[in-house]
């Protein structure tokens, strides 16, 4: 096994590359992203201790920790393990999701706006799941709608667009005519349920991890283990394909067949976490910029981009349980707070650069 450098032909700009090579095979890997990736492993770690701990049973970070290593009493290993755990578990699996699928697009449409909040998958989804409501199906049902809904949506944007326009400003802005259309559809189909069913159905399109447990966790932690070999194994290709579709095509990168792979991937994701916490809205759009920032390196940087969403997701979750005394806001408050606030910083930078 032998660790080289590559000579970097602008060291100032980028932290330099690493490649660890071992058994005919190497691997690219840059310090600084490590570092985040370690970062977010621990930041993680610490904000979900402190999140299984809170509530209206508190337990202590040491008593959390007894639990989780199988030391606690009957009443704390219900309230851990039935109770908290699965919700935190939701939490990391949906940011993660959010922030993969939002970091494919950016990177296939080369548009900082590229997410499904804004290409309407996350809209689709929602009105999938309206459409259950409006039937009268129960949680099971409006998940499984949910899902069907998005990808339905990510179909109907491969269909308008085509093949060769799955990038650019041509996707983005049929995927806010799609959003349009579909908020419009969504505000009808709430009018027509009954009261009661309207009412639970708002709280779902904020984006909610109220009682959410491994019925909503484990089909999302499939998805994910099913998808991420398929993203990991296309990451080069996609890194390629940031360059331009010809300097991609000439170094040998089937563009139009990995275009069409990852954005199914993409909305697959996004599509599995709107199913279990709702259309939680812009941790798509915000968590790849993030992680771009602090990694300071090229590409999608999905790894990061994923570890950030994570914890992105759990920190709302966290601030939306602690932010009131005695009453919980559902996350997609938050996360919308949060990310209308970059949404406006991110607009107003662009501007400022044109300018100067």
């Amino acid at each position: 096994m032998k660790l080289t450098r590559p000579v970097d032909p602008s060291p100032r700009t980028r932290p330099a590359a690493r490649v660890l090579r071992c058994g005919g095979r190497s691997v690219r890997w840059r310090g600084r992203s490590l570092v985040v990736g370690l970062g977010a492993t621990a930041l993680a770690v610490v904000l979900g201790v402190l999140a299984i701990g809170g509530g209206d049973y508190p337990m202590s970070p040491a008593d959390v920790l007894r639990t989780l290593t199988g030391g606690g009493s009957p009443a704390e290993d219900f309230i851990v393990g039935e109770l908290r755990l699965p919700r935190l578990v939701t939490a990391l699996a949906v940011g993660a999701a959010l922030a993969l699928s939002g970091a494919i697009l950016q990177s296939l449409v080369r548009n900082p706006l590229g997410s499904p909040d804004v290409l309407g998958v996350t809209q689709g989804a929602a009105t999938g799941a309206l459409i259950v409501v409006v039937a009268g199906g129960g949680t099971l049902l409006l998940s499984g709608a949910a899902l069907l809904g998005g990808l339905a949506t990510g179909l109907l944007l491969w269909a308008v667009v085509g093949r060769h326009g799955l990038h650019g400003y041509r996707l983005v802005l049929v995927g806010i005519g799609t959003t349009a259309i579909l908020t419009g559809v969504n505000g009808w189909l709430l009018t027509r349920a009954p009261l009661m069913d309207a009412a639970r159905a708002v709280l779902w399109l904020t984006g909610s991890l109220d009682g959410r447990g491994g019925a909503q966790a484990v089909p999302l932690l499939g998805l994910l283990a099913l998808l991420t070999p398929v993203v990991v194994g296309t990451a080069r290709a996609l890194s390629l394909i940031e360059l331009g579709d010809d300097t991609a095509t000439a170094l040998g990168v089937p563009v139009s067949l990995v275009r069409q792979l990852l954005l199914g991937a993409a909305v697959l994701l996004a599509a599995g976490a709107a199913a279990a916490a709702g259309p939680v809205s812009f941790v798509a759009l915000v968590a790849p910029h993030l992680a771009r920032r602090l990694t300071r390196a090229p590409g999608p940087n999905l790894a990061a981009a994923a570890g950030t969403g994570a914890v992105l997701l759990l920190a709302a979750d966290l601030a939306a349980q602690r932010a009131i005394d005695g009453h919980q806001l559902p996350v997609g408050v938050v996360t919308g707070l949060i990310g209308g606030a970059y949404l406006v910083w991110l607009l107003a930078a662009r501007r400022r650069a044109a300018r100067i």
